[in-house]
């Protein structure tokens, strides 16, 4: 009699995917963050003007709408630890984010980065607008093996990147301004 043939599935576990900054066109070195976020709080600021005097009929101010500011979001507390392989966590990591806030040396307009927030999805182009960090842990030789970081980001139109020789704007009286060349 024949024995039955024993068949073993195995369930893939997902990977976890990790969130990072991705330097946009290679200009600095991709942020990867040890451990992800807990979580991430964006803010977006409305912009309202109103005339001192010009009031509607129950003498609130009028208000006219005046565009939007782009989005705010700050990544706060991200943990890196080097502690076990005994590797200065400035080298490995801090050294990389600190690029964020620097100029880049082979741009002609001298600012730093643009990168793309990414986990699982693309979430915004941004720029770096604050950085701080707390070494907090130190071997016998004063080796720094653990960070904290806070990075406060800054969303840009990746239509119209810093940077860019072009302007996306395309309105009918548009002049062309003879510093940056061709619009269209």
């Amino acid at each position: 009699m024949a024995t039955p043939a024993i068949i073993v599935i195995q369930k893939r576990q997902p990977q976890l995917e990790k969130a990072k900054l991705v330097a946009y066109n290679g200009e600095a070195p991709d942020i990867e963050l040890m451990f992800n976020p807990t979580d991430i709080s964006f803010a977006r600021t409305v912009k309202w003007e109103s005339k001192q005097g010009n009031r509607g009929t129950t003498l609130l101010p009028k208000v006219n709408f005046s565009g939007v500011e782009p989005y705010k979001f700050t990544l706060k507390q991200l943990l890196y630890d080097t502690y076990e392989t005994k590797e200065s966590v400035m080298k490995k990591y801090i050294d990389n984010i600190k690029k964020g806030v620097e100029t880049i040396n082979r741009t002609t307009d001298k600012r730093p980065p643009v990168y793309i927030l990414t986990w699982g999805t693309e979430y915004f182009y941004c720029v770096i607008t604050s950085l701080t960090y707390t070494l907090n842990m130190f071997l016998s030789d004063g080796t720094p093996v653990r960070a904290l970081v806070d990075i406060a980001l800054q969303e840009v139109d990746k239509n119209n990147l810093p940077g860019g020789r072009e302007s996306a704007s395309k309105g009918a009286s548009r002049q062309p301004n003879s510093k940056l060349g061709k619009t269209t």
